[in-house]
């Protein structure tokens, strides 16, 4: 059985590769970058617009996948508070639930793979 993930020093350490989590995430990854934004849609945008609506993009994609078991209202609302706020680096979500850190994991490895840097994604605990 896979080691369950931990929060390590405030940041979140991914599971390993063995656990089955990993699969479907790698699935909505792929599923993530097949679907892409429309250039249309980040015509005219600055970057950091750019990467709001990429964002936007993955959380949509992650949670169509995953779905909202085990997912709070208020991680959900602090999400989208961030998103409709332009992605402001001010806002912090705090991922509590396995769901949740999950969640958190995917939308960062999504945002990573579409140049952004891991520290863009909201996801801390304070």
């Amino acid at each position: 059985m896979a080691e369950p993930v931990q929060r390590v020093s405030g940041a979140l350490r991914f599971a390993k590769i063995c656990d089955p989590s990993f699969s479907r995430n790698a699935l909505a990854i792929v599923t993530f970058l097949a679907g892409p934004v429309g250039a249309q849609e980040l015509e005219g945008l600055t970057w950091s617009e750019q990467k709001c609506v990429l964002y936007d993009h993955a959380v949509e994609s992650a949670l169509g996948f995953q779905g909202l078991d085990g997912l709070r209202e208020e991680f959900l609302s602090e999400n989208r508070s961030f998103i409709d706020g332009g992605c402001q680096p001010t806002d912090h979500v705090c991922p509590i639930t396995d769901a949740e850190i999950e969640l958190a994991n995917l939308l960062t490895i999504m945002t990573m793979n579409e140049g952004m840097a891991s520290t863009f994604v909201p996801f801390s605990c304070r």
